[in-house]
Protein backbone atom coordinates (compact mmCIF):
# COMPACT_ATOMS: atom_id res chain seq x y z
CA UNK A 1 0.00 0.00 0.00
CA UNK A 2 1.40 3.55 -0.53
CA UNK A 3 0.92 6.49 1.57
CA UNK A 4 -2.49 7.31 0.04
CA UNK A 5 -3.87 3.87 0.95
CA UNK A 6 -4.30 2.81 -2.64
CA UNK A 7 -2.31 0.15 -4.15
CA UNK A 8 -0.18 0.15 -7.35
CA UNK A 9 -0.50 -1.70 -10.39
CA UNK A 10 2.45 -3.84 -9.24
CA UNK A 11 2.42 -3.64 -5.71
CA UNK A 12 1.16 -7.00 -5.10
CA UNK A 13 3.85 -8.70 -7.45
CA UNK A 14 6.19 -6.77 -5.70
CA UNK A 15 8.58 -9.03 -2.94
CA UNK A 16 8.31 -8.97 1.17
CA UNK A 17 11.34 -9.34 4.09
CA UNK A 18 11.49 -13.33 3.84
CA UNK A 19 11.77 -12.82 -0.19
CA UNK A 20 14.63 -10.35 0.45
CA UNK A 21 16.30 -12.05 3.33
CA UNK A 22 16.11 -15.66 0.97
CA UNK A 23 17.95 -13.80 -2.22
CA UNK A 24 20.46 -12.26 0.37
CA UNK A 25 21.12 -15.69 1.31
CA UNK A 26 21.32 -17.51 -2.04
CA UNK A 27 23.22 -15.07 -3.66
CA UNK A 28 26.27 -15.67 -1.14
CA UNK A 29 25.77 -19.03 -0.23
CA UNK A 30 26.24 -20.07 -4.06
CA UNK A 31 28.40 -23.07 -5.78
CA UNK A 32 31.42 -21.95 -3.57
CA UNK A 33 29.53 -22.95 -0.01
CA UNK A 34 29.53 -26.92 -1.25
CA UNK A 35 33.51 -26.52 -1.80
CA UNK A 36 34.83 -24.65 0.71
CA UNK A 37 35.68 -27.68 3.44
CA UNK A 38 37.61 -28.87 0.70
CA UNK A 39 39.23 -25.63 -0.06
CA UNK A 40 40.50 -24.59 3.54
CA UNK A 41 41.40 -28.28 4.11
CA UNK A 42 45.18 -27.39 3.11
CA UNK A 43 45.02 -24.63 6.20
CA UNK A 44 44.11 -26.49 8.81
CA UNK A 45 42.72 -24.38 11.85
CA UNK A 46 44.23 -21.60 11.01
CA UNK A 47 41.39 -20.89 8.57
CA UNK A 48 39.16 -19.82 11.63
CA UNK A 49 41.37 -16.59 11.71
CA UNK A 50 40.60 -15.37 7.64
CA UNK A 51 36.85 -16.56 8.64
CA UNK A 52 36.71 -14.50 11.50
CA UNK A 53 37.99 -11.42 9.68
CA UNK A 54 35.95 -12.08 6.32
CA UNK A 55 33.11 -12.51 8.62
CA UNK A 56 33.75 -8.98 9.96
CA UNK A 57 34.44 -7.21 6.30
CA UNK A 58 31.43 -8.90 5.04
CA UNK A 59 29.43 -7.16 7.95
CA UNK A 60 30.81 -3.92 7.86
CA UNK A 61 30.12 -3.99 3.79
CA UNK A 62 26.35 -5.27 4.75
CA UNK A 63 25.84 -2.03 7.00
CA UNK A 64 27.29 0.19 3.71
CA UNK A 65 24.86 -0.75 1.65
CA UNK A 66 22.14 -0.87 3.82
CA UNK A 67 22.63 2.95 4.83
CA UNK A 68 23.37 3.59 0.96
CA UNK A 69 19.96 2.03 0.37
CA UNK A 70 18.23 3.34 3.22
CA UNK A 71 19.13 7.02 1.93
CA UNK A 72 18.48 5.74 -2.28
CA UNK A 73 15.99 3.08 -2.49
CA UNK A 74 16.09 3.32 -6.41
CA UNK A 75 16.36 -0.28 -8.63
CA UNK A 76 19.70 -0.80 -10.05
CA UNK A 77 22.25 -1.25 -6.72
CA UNK A 78 25.83 0.51 -7.31
CA UNK A 79 25.60 2.46 -9.34
CA UNK A 80 22.76 4.77 -7.84
CA UNK A 81 24.81 5.87 -4.82
CA UNK A 82 28.02 6.19 -6.71
CA UNK A 83 26.20 8.36 -9.33
CA UNK A 84 24.84 10.21 -6.46
CA UNK A 85 28.08 10.63 -4.95
CA UNK A 86 30.72 11.02 -7.82
CA UNK A 87 28.67 12.01 -11.09
CA UNK A 88 27.61 10.13 -13.87
CA UNK A 89 30.92 8.98 -15.32
CA UNK A 90 31.70 6.57 -12.57
CA UNK A 91 28.31 5.35 -12.05
CA UNK A 92 28.50 4.13 -15.58
CA UNK A 93 31.43 2.32 -15.27
CA UNK A 94 30.77 0.59 -11.92
CA UNK A 95 27.08 -0.09 -13.04
CA UNK A 96 28.38 -1.25 -16.20
CA UNK A 97 31.25 -3.70 -14.60
CA UNK A 98 28.69 -4.90 -11.84
CA UNK A 99 26.29 -5.83 -14.54
CA UNK A 100 28.77 -7.66 -16.76
CA UNK A 101 30.36 -9.85 -13.66
CA UNK A 102 27.17 -10.41 -12.52
CA UNK A 103 26.53 -12.89 -15.10
CA UNK A 104 29.97 -13.69 -15.81
CA UNK A 105 29.96 -15.38 -12.25
CA UNK A 106 27.18 -16.82 -12.49
CA UNK A 107 28.53 -19.03 -15.22
CA UNK A 108 30.68 -20.97 -12.32
CA UNK A 109 27.47 -21.39 -10.81
CA UNK A 110 25.77 -23.11 -13.80
CA UNK A 111 28.82 -25.81 -14.30
CA UNK A 112 29.07 -26.47 -10.70
CA UNK A 113 25.20 -27.61 -10.42
CA UNK A 114 25.31 -29.76 -13.97
CA UNK A 115 28.62 -31.56 -12.42
CA UNK A 116 26.73 -32.47 -8.93
CA UNK A 117 23.96 -34.21 -11.10
CA UNK A 118 26.98 -36.65 -11.99
CA UNK A 119 25.82 -39.44 -9.48
CA UNK A 120 22.88 -39.58 -11.49
CA UNK A 121 24.05 -38.76 -15.19
CA UNK A 122 27.13 -40.80 -14.94
CA UNK A 123 26.87 -42.08 -18.54
CA UNK A 124 26.31 -38.97 -20.29
CA UNK A 125 28.96 -37.46 -22.93
CA UNK A 126 30.71 -33.93 -22.44
CA UNK A 127 28.70 -32.65 -25.15
CA UNK A 128 25.43 -33.19 -23.62
CA UNK A 129 26.86 -31.59 -20.80
CA UNK A 130 27.20 -28.51 -22.03
CA UNK A 131 23.34 -28.98 -23.55
CA UNK A 132 22.52 -29.64 -20.09
CA UNK A 133 24.03 -26.41 -18.78
CA UNK A 134 22.39 -23.84 -21.95
CA UNK A 135 19.06 -25.82 -20.76
CA UNK A 136 19.39 -25.01 -17.08
CA UNK A 137 20.04 -21.39 -18.14
CA UNK A 138 16.93 -21.31 -20.16
CA UNK A 139 14.58 -22.25 -17.80
CA UNK A 140 16.05 -19.87 -14.94
CA UNK A 141 15.90 -17.18 -17.51
CA UNK A 142 12.17 -18.38 -18.13
CA UNK A 143 11.26 -18.55 -14.46
CA UNK A 144 12.21 -15.01 -14.29
CA UNK A 145 9.89 -13.79 -17.01
CA UNK A 146 7.11 -14.01 -14.44
CA UNK A 147 8.38 -11.28 -12.31
CA UNK A 148 10.80 -10.39 -9.14
CA UNK A 149 7.47 -11.87 -6.81
CA UNK A 150 7.85 -15.41 -8.35
CA UNK A 151 11.53 -15.63 -8.68
CA UNK A 152 11.65 -14.34 -5.15
CA UNK A 153 9.01 -17.72 -3.86
CA UNK A 154 11.15 -20.13 -5.58
CA UNK A 155 14.11 -19.07 -3.93
CA UNK A 156 12.09 -18.44 -0.61
CA UNK A 157 11.02 -22.21 -0.64
CA UNK A 158 14.51 -24.07 -2.22
CA UNK A 159 16.01 -21.93 0.48
CA UNK A 160 14.80 -24.11 3.09
CA UNK A 161 15.62 -27.40 1.07
CA UNK A 162 19.51 -26.23 1.13
CA UNK A 163 19.49 -26.29 5.18
CA UNK A 164 19.66 -30.23 5.41
CA UNK A 165 23.53 -30.18 3.97
CA UNK A 166 24.33 -26.98 4.81
CA UNK A 167 23.12 -26.39 8.62
CA UNK A 168 21.93 -30.23 9.56
CA UNK A 169 24.06 -32.55 8.39
CA UNK A 170 27.08 -30.17 9.51
CA UNK A 171 25.97 -29.95 13.33
CA UNK A 172 25.18 -33.52 13.15
CA UNK A 173 28.94 -34.44 11.91
CA UNK A 174 29.88 -32.25 15.00
CA UNK A 175 29.05 -35.33 17.56
CA UNK A 176 31.88 -36.99 15.42
CA UNK A 177 33.98 -34.25 15.74
CA UNK A 178 38.15 -35.18 15.79
CA UNK A 179 40.72 -32.14 16.00
CA UNK A 180 43.10 -34.42 14.84
CA UNK A 181 41.83 -34.34 11.68
CA UNK A 182 42.91 -30.68 10.85
CA UNK A 183 46.25 -30.52 9.30
CA UNK A 184 48.57 -27.88 7.15
CA UNK A 185 49.59 -28.87 3.81
CA UNK A 186 53.24 -28.82 3.36
CA UNK A 187 52.64 -25.96 1.02
CA UNK A 188 50.86 -23.66 3.27
CA UNK A 189 53.14 -24.19 6.18
CA UNK A 190 56.25 -22.38 4.83
CA UNK A 191 53.52 -18.75 3.97
CA UNK A 192 53.60 -16.30 7.13
CA UNK A 193 50.54 -15.47 9.05
CA UNK A 194 49.63 -12.26 6.85
CA UNK A 195 49.60 -14.79 3.03
CA UNK A 196 47.73 -17.64 4.77
CA UNK A 197 45.13 -15.17 5.90
CA UNK A 198 45.04 -13.47 2.67
CA UNK A 199 45.04 -16.36 0.77
CA UNK A 200 41.87 -18.06 3.13
CA UNK A 201 40.14 -14.02 2.80
CA UNK A 202 40.22 -14.86 -1.13
CA UNK A 203 38.72 -18.47 -0.61
CA UNK A 204 35.91 -17.53 1.35
CA UNK A 205 34.78 -13.66 0.14
CA UNK A 206 33.74 -15.98 -2.44
CA UNK A 207 30.95 -16.65 -0.27
CA UNK A 208 30.04 -13.32 0.93
CA UNK A 209 29.57 -12.05 -2.83
CA UNK A 210 26.20 -11.58 -3.13
CA UNK A 211 25.43 -9.29 0.13
CA UNK A 212 24.44 -6.23 -2.02
CA UNK A 213 21.91 -8.31 -4.26
CA UNK A 214 18.58 -6.84 -2.61
CA UNK A 215 19.83 -3.15 -3.26
CA UNK A 216 19.61 -4.10 -7.13
CA UNK A 217 15.64 -4.79 -6.87
CA UNK A 218 14.89 -1.88 -4.57
CA UNK A 219 12.21 -0.58 -6.81
CA UNK A 220 10.42 -4.00 -6.82
CA UNK A 221 10.33 -4.30 -2.67
CA UNK A 222 7.62 -3.06 -0.46
CA UNK A 223 9.17 -0.44 2.27
CA UNK A 224 12.44 -0.69 0.84
CA UNK A 225 13.79 1.57 2.97
CA UNK A 226 13.17 -0.69 6.41
CA UNK A 227 12.98 -4.23 4.15
CA UNK A 228 16.14 -3.82 2.63
CA UNK A 229 18.66 -2.78 5.71
CA UNK A 230 17.39 -5.70 7.76
CA UNK A 231 17.27 -8.54 4.91
CA UNK A 232 20.61 -7.73 4.01
CA UNK A 233 22.65 -7.44 7.66
CA UNK A 234 20.79 -10.24 8.84
CA UNK A 235 21.11 -12.23 6.31
CA UNK A 236 25.08 -11.81 5.81
CA UNK A 237 25.41 -12.72 9.80
CA UNK A 238 23.38 -15.51 9.28
CA UNK A 239 25.86 -16.43 6.17
CA UNK A 240 28.52 -16.23 8.76
CA UNK A 241 27.18 -18.66 11.50
CA UNK A 242 26.62 -21.17 8.50
CA UNK A 243 30.21 -20.92 7.57
CA UNK A 244 31.35 -21.47 10.78
CA UNK A 245 29.10 -24.73 11.88
CA UNK A 246 29.21 -25.98 7.93
CA UNK A 247 33.52 -26.03 7.86
CA UNK A 248 33.77 -27.47 11.44
CA UNK A 249 31.22 -30.48 10.93
CA UNK A 250 32.90 -31.40 7.34
CA UNK A 251 36.39 -30.71 8.62
CA UNK A 252 36.07 -32.39 11.59
CA UNK A 253 34.70 -35.38 10.13
CA UNK A 254 36.60 -35.83 7.34
CA UNK A 255 40.66 -36.27 7.92
CA UNK A 256 42.45 -33.09 6.22
CA UNK A 257 44.77 -35.05 3.49
CA UNK A 258 41.60 -36.94 2.34
CA UNK A 259 38.99 -33.35 2.45
CA UNK A 260 41.62 -31.58 0.52
CA UNK A 261 41.25 -33.58 -2.72
CA UNK A 262 37.63 -34.04 -2.52
CA UNK A 263 35.46 -32.92 -5.40
CA UNK A 264 32.35 -33.20 -3.13
CA UNK A 265 32.90 -33.19 0.43
CA UNK A 266 29.23 -32.99 1.38
CA UNK A 267 28.72 -36.11 -0.57
CA UNK A 268 31.44 -37.50 1.52
CA UNK A 269 30.37 -36.96 4.30
CA UNK A 270 27.18 -38.00 4.24
CA UNK A 271 28.94 -41.58 3.02
CA UNK A 272 30.58 -42.01 6.18
CA UNK A 273 27.59 -40.72 8.35
CA UNK A 274 24.79 -42.34 6.74
CA UNK A 275 26.29 -44.83 4.25
CA UNK A 276 24.21 -46.18 1.33
CA UNK A 277 23.43 -43.99 -1.22
CA UNK A 278 22.79 -40.82 0.40
CA UNK A 279 25.39 -39.33 -1.24
CA UNK A 280 23.38 -39.01 -4.52
CA UNK A 281 20.63 -37.20 -1.98
CA UNK A 282 23.25 -34.39 -0.91
CA UNK A 283 24.35 -33.94 -4.34
CA UNK A 284 21.38 -33.79 -5.92
CA UNK A 285 20.25 -31.00 -3.08
CA UNK A 286 23.52 -29.63 -3.57
CA UNK A 287 22.80 -29.09 -6.97
CA UNK A 288 19.70 -27.58 -6.26
CA UNK A 289 20.84 -24.94 -3.75
CA UNK A 290 22.98 -24.07 -6.60
CA UNK A 291 20.18 -23.31 -8.93
CA UNK A 292 18.44 -21.40 -6.39
CA UNK A 293 21.49 -19.35 -6.33
CA UNK A 294 21.70 -18.82 -10.39
CA UNK A 295 17.84 -18.09 -9.69
CA UNK A 296 18.93 -15.31 -7.54
CA UNK A 297 21.43 -13.57 -9.68
CA UNK A 298 19.66 -13.60 -12.49
CA UNK A 299 17.05 -11.74 -11.55
CA UNK A 300 19.98 -9.22 -10.09
CA UNK A 301 21.67 -9.11 -13.90
CA UNK A 302 17.99 -8.09 -14.86
CA UNK A 303 17.50 -5.52 -12.65
CA UNK A 304 20.85 -3.95 -12.83
CA UNK A 305 20.54 -3.52 -16.53
CA UNK A 306 17.10 -2.04 -15.97
CA UNK A 307 18.14 0.49 -13.44
CA UNK A 308 20.83 1.24 -15.84
CA UNK A 309 19.01 1.60 -18.81
CA UNK A 310 16.01 3.66 -16.28
CA UNK A 311 18.85 6.28 -15.50
CA UNK A 312 20.25 6.69 -19.51
CA UNK A 313 23.34 4.67 -19.42
CA UNK A 314 22.10 1.67 -21.48
CA UNK A 315 19.43 1.59 -24.26
CA UNK A 316 15.83 2.00 -23.33
CA UNK A 317 14.88 -1.76 -24.33
CA UNK A 318 16.44 -3.04 -21.56
CA UNK A 319 13.62 -1.04 -19.82
CA UNK A 320 10.90 -2.79 -21.54
CA UNK A 321 9.08 -5.06 -19.37
CA UNK A 322 6.43 -7.72 -19.88
CA UNK A 323 2.96 -7.78 -18.27
CA UNK A 324 5.00 -9.71 -15.15
CA UNK A 325 6.96 -6.31 -14.58
CA UNK A 326 9.80 -8.10 -15.48
CA UNK A 327 12.28 -6.66 -17.72
CA UNK A 328 12.15 -8.99 -20.38
CA UNK A 329 15.17 -7.93 -22.68
CA UNK A 330 17.92 -7.58 -19.68
CA UNK A 331 17.52 -11.26 -18.87
CA UNK A 332 17.59 -12.45 -22.36
CA UNK A 333 20.59 -10.20 -22.91
CA UNK A 334 22.47 -11.56 -19.74
CA UNK A 335 21.08 -14.93 -20.41
CA UNK A 336 22.63 -15.41 -24.22
CA UNK A 337 26.29 -13.64 -22.49
CA UNK A 338 26.29 -16.59 -19.82
CA UNK A 339 25.75 -19.32 -22.88
CA UNK A 340 28.30 -17.46 -24.90
CA UNK A 341 30.80 -17.80 -21.20
CA UNK A 342 29.90 -21.73 -20.98
CA UNK A 343 30.47 -22.35 -24.86
CA UNK A 344 33.65 -20.68 -24.94
CA UNK A 345 35.26 -22.67 -21.78
CA UNK A 346 33.50 -25.79 -22.86
CA UNK A 347 36.58 -27.58 -23.74
CA UNK A 348 38.52 -26.66 -20.26
CA UNK A 349 38.82 -29.44 -17.48
CA UNK A 350 35.97 -28.59 -14.68
CA UNK A 351 38.22 -27.44 -11.92
CA UNK A 352 39.73 -24.92 -14.45
CA UNK A 353 36.71 -23.84 -15.49
CA UNK A 354 35.51 -22.75 -12.05
CA UNK A 355 38.82 -21.13 -10.53
CA UNK A 356 39.23 -19.21 -14.01
CA UNK A 357 36.08 -17.61 -13.40
CA UNK A 358 36.14 -17.21 -10.01
CA UNK A 359 39.68 -15.67 -9.84
CA UNK A 360 39.25 -12.97 -11.49
CA UNK A 361 34.96 -12.63 -10.32
CA UNK A 362 35.84 -11.61 -6.70
CA UNK A 363 38.37 -9.35 -7.19
CA UNK A 364 36.02 -7.68 -9.98
CA UNK A 365 33.11 -7.61 -7.07
CA UNK A 366 36.05 -5.73 -4.69
CA UNK A 367 36.82 -3.19 -6.90
CA UNK A 368 32.60 -2.00 -7.12
CA UNK A 369 32.91 -2.50 -2.95
CA UNK A 370 35.77 0.17 -3.23
CA UNK A 371 34.13 2.36 -5.27
CA UNK A 372 30.86 2.27 -3.07
CA UNK A 373 32.56 2.48 0.15
CA UNK A 374 34.01 5.67 -0.95
CA UNK A 375 30.76 6.91 -2.23
CA UNK A 376 29.46 6.59 1.11
CA UNK A 377 32.28 8.72 2.89
CA UNK A 378 31.27 11.04 0.53
CA UNK A 379 27.52 10.98 1.20
CA UNK A 380 28.19 10.78 4.53
CA UNK A 381 29.34 14.51 5.26
CA UNK A 382 26.77 16.00 3.31
CA UNK A 383 24.01 14.26 5.56
CA UNK A 384 22.76 15.45 9.00
CA UNK A 385 22.91 13.42 11.69
CA UNK A 386 24.07 12.99 15.47
CA UNK A 387 27.67 12.29 16.29
CA UNK A 388 26.76 8.54 17.48
CA UNK A 389 25.76 7.96 13.71
CA UNK A 390 28.78 9.68 12.25
CA UNK A 391 31.24 7.20 14.38
CA UNK A 392 29.21 4.38 14.01
CA UNK A 393 28.49 4.72 9.95
CA UNK A 394 32.88 5.70 9.94
CA UNK A 395 33.80 2.93 11.66
CA UNK A 396 31.65 0.66 9.58
CA UNK A 397 32.63 2.48 6.49
CA UNK A 398 36.34 2.20 7.48
CA UNK A 399 36.42 -1.54 8.24
CA UNK A 400 34.78 -1.83 5.03
CA UNK A 401 36.91 0.01 2.38
CA UNK A 402 40.64 -1.62 4.79
CA UNK A 403 38.93 -5.10 4.32
CA UNK A 404 38.26 -4.45 0.57
CA UNK A 405 41.91 -3.07 -0.25
CA UNK A 406 43.63 -5.11 2.09
CA UNK A 407 42.42 -8.31 -0.45
CA UNK A 408 42.82 -6.56 -3.34
CA UNK A 409 47.22 -5.27 -2.48
CA UNK A 410 47.64 -9.23 -1.61
CA UNK A 411 45.95 -10.04 -5.28
CA UNK A 412 48.32 -11.74 -7.60
CA UNK A 413 48.50 -8.64 -10.57
CA UNK A 414 47.69 -10.78 -13.30
CA UNK A 415 44.27 -11.66 -11.61
CA UNK A 416 43.62 -7.81 -11.21
CA UNK A 417 44.45 -6.81 -14.79
CA UNK A 418 42.23 -9.59 -15.92
CA UNK A 419 39.30 -8.23 -13.42
CA UNK A 420 40.13 -4.69 -14.67
CA UNK A 421 39.13 -5.51 -18.36
CA UNK A 422 35.21 -5.44 -17.24
CA UNK A 423 35.28 -2.14 -16.49
CA UNK A 424 37.60 -1.45 -19.66
CA UNK A 425 35.11 -2.98 -21.77
CA UNK A 426 32.77 -0.42 -21.07
CA UNK A 427 34.79 2.34 -22.87
CA UNK A 428 33.63 2.04 -26.76
CA UNK A 429 30.52 2.45 -25.68
CA UNK A 430 30.68 5.08 -23.40
CA UNK A 431 33.43 7.43 -25.68
CA UNK A 432 31.31 6.57 -28.89
CA UNK A 433 28.34 8.02 -26.50
CA UNK A 434 30.18 11.70 -25.55
CA UNK A 435 32.00 12.15 -28.96
CA UNK A 436 28.23 11.87 -30.60
CA UNK A 437 27.10 14.04 -27.57
CA UNK A 438 30.04 16.95 -28.12
CA UNK A 439 29.49 17.15 -31.93
CA UNK A 440 25.84 18.20 -30.55
CA UNK A 441 24.11 15.27 -32.54
CA UNK A 442 22.85 13.34 -29.99
CA UNK A 443 19.80 15.55 -28.48
CA UNK A 444 17.96 13.55 -27.14
CA UNK A 445 14.40 14.47 -27.68
CA UNK A 446 11.02 13.40 -25.79
CA UNK A 447 10.84 10.09 -26.99
CA UNK A 448 14.75 9.04 -26.05
CA UNK A 449 15.98 9.18 -29.62
CA UNK A 450 19.81 9.95 -30.34
CA UNK A 451 20.24 10.62 -34.26
CA UNK A 452 24.11 10.23 -33.94
CA UNK A 453 24.22 6.71 -32.80
CA UNK A 454 20.80 5.67 -33.59
CA UNK A 455 19.64 4.34 -30.31
CA UNK A 456 17.14 5.36 -28.25
CA UNK A 457 17.99 5.93 -24.43
CA UNK A 458 15.54 5.62 -21.80
CA UNK A 459 14.97 9.24 -19.94
CA UNK A 460 15.63 9.39 -15.70
CA UNK A 461 14.26 12.99 -16.00
CA UNK A 462 11.44 14.75 -17.20
CA UNK A 463 12.13 16.45 -20.91
CA UNK A 464 13.13 20.20 -20.87
CA UNK A 465 10.46 22.09 -22.18
CA UNK A 466 11.76 23.34 -25.57
CA UNK A 467 12.12 26.97 -26.73
CA UNK A 468 9.34 28.64 -28.89
CA UNK A 469 10.35 29.11 -32.51
CA UNK A 470 10.61 32.51 -33.68
CA UNK A 471 8.67 32.89 -37.27
CA UNK A 472 8.55 35.88 -39.59
CA UNK A 473 4.70 36.69 -40.51
CA UNK A 474 4.28 39.08 -43.69
CA UNK A 475 1.12 42.00 -43.19
CA UNK A 476 -0.27 45.03 -44.00
CA UNK A 477 1.83 46.70 -41.86
CA UNK A 478 5.62 45.26 -42.44
CA UNK A 479 7.04 42.18 -40.78
CA UNK A 480 6.73 41.44 -37.92
CA UNK A 481 8.24 38.56 -35.11
CA UNK A 482 6.01 35.79 -34.39
CA UNK A 483 6.68 33.24 -31.56
CA UNK A 484 4.95 29.93 -32.20
CA UNK A 485 4.82 26.83 -30.06
CA UNK A 486 6.67 24.11 -31.87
Amino acid sequence: MGVSGQSSPFQSQKMGFWAVFALVIVCQMDSGVFMLPANLAPYGLSYLGGLALTCLGGSALALVFAQLCTWYPKTGGPHVFVEQAFGRTLAFFTGWTYWVISWVSSAVIVVVSVSYLKPLMSSYLPPNAIALEILLMVIVTALNFFGVQAAGRVGLVFAVVRFFPLLIMPLFALFFFDPTHFSVAPGVANLTLPQTLNQVILLIMWGFVGLETATTSAGEIRNPTKTIPRAVIFGTLCVGVLYLISSLGIMGLIPGDQLMNSCEPYADAARILFGGNWHVLISVIASISCIVALNGWMLTSGQVALGLAQDGFLPSFFARKNRFNAPYWSLAISCIGMVLLLLFTANEVLAKRIFTIIGFSVVTFLFVYVVCCLAFFKLLLSKRGDTLFFVHSAVSGALALGFCLWVIVGTPLQVLLIASLFAVSGVPFYLHFLRARKRNEARIDDAGWVPATRIVFARSKQPTPREPAVVLVKGNSGTRQQEKEK
